[in-house]
């Protein structure tokens, strides 16, 4: 299996103003799972582009990325958009940015947002040393990013798609 996860704070400046959003979506029939940080309106606006591009790229996860990402950086209107995304399907996983990355990690495991990095050390130290599942390794890490990051929640939300053989 592979996971991605989303807490529920949606902040403006230091006032919390949601505690219960879904960060994350599934697409193309449940096939890929998308998740953003930063601003909620630009990465909605972001995910129904790259939703555009999987349908021009189908089988194509990294070429529709990539073709979302020189639209967020060539497109002037777009390069306002003040967000990051993750994508995951059973065979990649892509950080997006408004700078023009998509990155693949060499381990597959990313996080975003301002709890991202207490996240991504969580993950690395239980993958690392336990056998918990996916879903469990990414509940945990967005756990305890909660209980250091004063902007990550813990109403965790995690989606999980099987990975083929």
């Amino acid at each position: 299996m592979v996971a991605i996860g989303g807490d529920g704070q949606v902040t403006l400046g230091s006032s919390i103003m949601k505690a219960d959003a879904h960060k994350i979506r599934k697409m193309m029939d449940g096939r890929v799972i998308t998740g953003f940080a930063g601003s909620a309106a630009d990465a909605f606006a972001l995910m129904e582009r790259f939703e555009a591009k999987l349908k021009d790229y189908p089988s194509n996860i990294p070429r529709a990325a990539t073709e979302l990402a020189k639209d967020w950086r060539t497109d002037r209107a777009l390069r306002k958009l003040e967000a990051m995304m993750i994508i995951v399907d059973p065979n990649q996983t892509l950080l997006l940015s408004g700078n023009g990355d998509v990155i693949q990690p060499t381990d597959g495991i990313l996080a975003i947002g301002s709890g991202g990095n207490y996240a991504m050390s969580a993950a690395k130290a239980l993958v690392a040393h336990t056998q918990l599942t996916a879903r469990e390794i990414v509940f945990e890490s967005l756990k305890i990013a909660s209980e250091i990051d004063i902007y990550t929640n813990s109403n965790i939300i995690v989606e999980e798609i099987p990975c083929s053989k």
